[in-house]
């Protein structure tokens, strides 16, 4: 029998009335943020806080990468109640050492301080990740599928964003006032697709995106998501580097426009599309090969 899943989204933008610097009153949309306690059979694990697009993946998505959720087909019900900003999850099978689990937590570098718990960036049981080489062509062309999201930051700004792609597919963009309920909403839209009605199957994507920086956090949860990529706008942290080389992420940095910084040390990225040096570069290398030029 599938689980019981609400289906509680809110709308990710709320108007209000401001006052600019002349005294003028004028209407600002502004990033909603709401509290939403998550219980586990009736235990209370954590308070999050979401603009509630998608509260069932974001709850979901945080339970299975904190290792508190298992199997699927252990999964009973998923309801999300705002009127008391609850959600109440309820599981067949309970990880024996949850207690130990939730006694220990490492809080993070993730905006909105995101915690781990029970010595999850100790942990070396994941699955092997696919180790395809990887297009430069084909992340221009998500880099330019990806233009066309991030309405809520367009809106009301305050909100990081997160895409997961196939290829130069976006599958779904998530945006939330922390990073890393973005990348829990979209580990939760995956992991809940088997058993969600009229839901587009993310469980090929390959790319996972993200605006902000690539820290431990982001790189152990794209890991656990199964996907081998991960592109930033931002920079990457050194605790983030020696995750990726241990489990086989491919990290690609500060992703604007033609340029990035990647992170390779398995030789993965196959470079197609290599943009040609800009006038001011051609000349800087043209004086470094001539007589008395540039070291």
């Amino acid at each position: 029998m599938p689980p019981v899943i609400s289906n509680a989204r809110l709308p990710t933008t709320l108007d209000i009335v401001v006052m600019d610097e002349r005294g003028q009153r004028q209407t600002q949309s502004i990033a909603a943020e709401r509290a939403l306690t998550i219980y586990l059979n009736k235990r209370e694990i954590v308070t999050l806080m979401t603009l509630g697009a998608e509260p069932e993946a974001l709850v979901a998505g945080y339970l299975r990468n904190q290792g508190l959720l298992g199997d699927i087909e252990d999964l009973e019900a998923l309801q999300v109640d705002w009127e008391v900003e609850s959600a109440s999850v309820v599981t067949r099978h309970l990880p024996e050492d949850i207690e130990q689990r939730l006694s220990k937590r490492t809080v993070t570098t993730g905006c909105g301080q995101g915690t781990v718990f029970g010595n999850l960036l100790e942990r070396q049981t994941l699955e092997a990740l696919d180790d395809r080489p990887f297009q430069q062509s084909v992340l221009y062309q998500l880099l330019a599928s990806l233009a066309a999201h991030n309405a809520t930051y367009r809106k009301a700004g305050a909100v990081h964003g997160c895409a997961l792609c196939r290829d130069d597919e976006v599958l779904a963009f998530i945006e939330d006032v922390g990073r890393h309920n973005a990348v829990d909403t979209l580990a939760g839209l995956n992991w809940l697709s088997p058993v969600r009605e009229n839901e587009t199957d993310y469980r090929g994507a390959n790319i996972f995106y993200t605006t902000g920086r690539l820290t431990s956090e982001m790189v152990l949860k794209v890991a656990q998501a199964g996907i081998s990529v991960l592109v930033s706008r931002s920079g990457v942290t050194q605790k983030g580097v020696e995750l990726a080389s241990r489990f086989g992420v491919l990290l690609i940095a500060r992703a604007k426009g033609s340029h990035f910084q990647v992170v390779d040390p398995a030789g993965r990225m196959v470079l197609d599309a290599i943009p040609p040096l800009r006038a001011g570069a051609q000349l800087r290398e043209a004086s470094k090969s001539r007589p008395g030029g540039e070291q």
